[in-house]
């Protein structure tokens, strides 16, 4: 070869080079899917956004005011057609809580973002919106049902801002939806319950939404959160049986434990007991004890720890710090932000947290085996680089949390004739368990309203054995044993209740009627 053109191809080949490394690359092959994307804006009309005045100018608000809810739908798709770019992505950012923007303004926004990100990498930022991506605009949906993921954004986020791993996911047989980080009534998120509770309302608006999808199976759902909405999928789980697995990266429910941690400041219904499905925390490389007694908020509770009744997986990864788990950070972030790595080798790291996150819910949402098996190999059996990421599996040590679920179950078994012994010996097992008088109350009065008599009588008589000076459980006892026929019982329960509320009337009234 003359040498003119050997150093034309030395130039080019080393520029082609220079460019993959200083742009991202996820590296995981595609499933055996297509990927449909299409873009939905809807209005959840049972929760208040804005407020009558702008909070920021003061001026009235015009228009909608419904809670906006823009959703980006990934979907199992026929292969063909035009992949977006990621710019295309990136456009979507804008109109999260403003549908009625013009492509004027949403061109002028996504301009003024990318320049904001690009630094002294404007080439390399420029061709990562240049970059195609997976998925097809509205491509035609292969037939069939699949499990549903919701992917929840990070503190104020964009639902694009992991898009590679939505795209992996729908290609790999889920459909995946996501909707952006928003504030209980502004476009920032809050630092607080109110903030991140508005997540978690999301993401359980967004599961009944995917209830109307027809490829959708919403008996299989998982929620996977990076950051903030790596908290919020735990705050969502808490109330939401539907969730059947979670995977968190690099999520805040290490970083904010007060919000978990039983003080007053946490929700005291995000408990590890009213969280029993399986956990996949994706964490970045470990603090020293050095670097966390400096931090904010130092790490002092596990949540983690204390999930005896779900199984978890917490997989540390070296190379990787908080931002790199987004692959909107990926393309973005200085070169400084990979500290002793490259950013080609926290890319690798980053596409194999994608493939963890694939394998756990394969395993836990299509009873995968090779998935099951995949998160229980080592590292290096699974092909993983040397040195780049550390497993720690924990089983779950508790089958049966201490629920109201757990021992409505337990009694179910048990017969309800022997509520009182079934309750002491349930207690006994778990001894944080406890019903209050207005628990019990509302149970037995269900069972009225569902004219089960006998088993009312039985809640009733646990009730009364618990709380022997509540009238109201007393009365309900000797309401259930006259309908059941125990008319000494209940005679003689009246008289229990008028002596603890001489002025009862119903109480009065059954005595004259009844006594001898």
């Amino acid at each position: 070869m003359p040498l003119k053109r050997l150093v034309v191809a030395f130039l080019l080949v080393t520029s082609a080079a220079s460019q993959a490394s200083d742009t991202f690359t996820f590296s995981n092959p595609p499933g055996p899917h297509g990927v449909g994307l299409k873009l939905i804006q809807q209005y959840d009309h049972s929760r208040l956004y804005k407020a009558d005045i702008d909070l920021a100018t003061g001026d009235k608000v015009e228009g909608e005011r419904a809670r906006p809810v823009q959703t980006l739908l990934w979907y199992p798709a026929a292969r063909g057609g035009k992949p977006l770019n990621y710019r295309q992505y990136l456009e979507t950012a804008a109109t999260e809580d403003a549908f009625t923007l013009g492509a004027a303004e949403v061109k002028r926004l996504t301009d003024a973002r990318i320049e904001s990100n690009a630094g002294g990498r404007r080439e390399a930022v420029l061709r990562e919106m240049a970059g195609a991506m997976r998925a097809v605009r509205d491509a035609r949906p292969v037939e069939g049902k699949f499990p549903v993921v919701i992917y929840a954004p990070s503190y104020s986020a964009n639902a694009m801002e992991n898009a590679d791993l939505c795209e992996y996911l729908a290609s790999q047989g889920y459909i995946v939806l996501s909707s952006a980080s928003i504030g209980a009534r502004t476009r920032s998120m809050t630092v607080d319950l109110e903030g991140v509770e508005a997540q978690a309302a999301d993401i359980a608006w967004l599961i009944g939404f995917a209830a109307t999808l027809p490829q959708a199976d919403t008996g299989r759902v998982g929620v996977v959160g990076f950051s903030w909405g790596g908290l919020a999928n735990v705050f969502a789980a808490a109330k939401d049986a539907r969730i059947k697995a979670l995977v968190s990266l690099d999520g805040s429910l290490r970083y904010w434990s007060k919000l978990v941690d039983g003080s007053k400041e946490a929700a005291h219904y995000v408990t590890p007991a009213r969280v029993t499905v399986p956990l996949l925390y994706l964490g970045s490389r470990p603090r020293t004890v050095e670097e966390n007694l400096r931090m904010p908020n130092p790490l002092n509770y596990s949540f983690m720890n204390e999930m005896k009744y779900s199984d978890v997986y917490i997989v540390s990864f070296q190379p990787m710090r908080h931002a790199n788990f987004s692959s909107f950070g990926m393309r973005t972030v200085p070169d400084d932000w990979f500290g002793d790595y490259t950013r080609a080798e926290v890319s690798v790291a980053h596409s194999w947290a994608a493939r963890y996150t694939r394998h756990f819910l394969d395993a836990y949402l299509k009873n995968d085996a090779a998935g099951l098996a995949f998160l229980n190999n080592t590292p290096a059996a699974n092909g993983a680089p040397p040195r780049m990421l550390s497993l720690d599996v924990r089983r779950k040590t508790d089958a049966v949390p201490p629920t109201l679920e757990s021992f409505v179950r337990f009694l179910a078994q048990e017969g309800f004739e022997k509520a009182i012994d079934s309750y002491a010996r349930f207690t006994t097992q778990h001894p944080g368990f406890k019903l209050s008088a207005d628990e019990l109350f509302s149970w037995g009065v269900e069972l009225l309203k569902r004219e089960a008599f006998v088993r009312a009588r039985e809640i009733f008589r646990l009730g009364a054995q618990l709380y022997p000076d509540k009238a109201f459980l007393v009365e309900g006892l000797a309401e259930m044993q006259a309908k059941t026929g125990q008319k000494e019982e209940a005679l003689a329960n009246y008289r229990r209740v008028l002596a603890i509320d001489p002025q009862h009337a119903d109480a009065a009234k059954y005595v004259k009627a009844h006594a001898p």
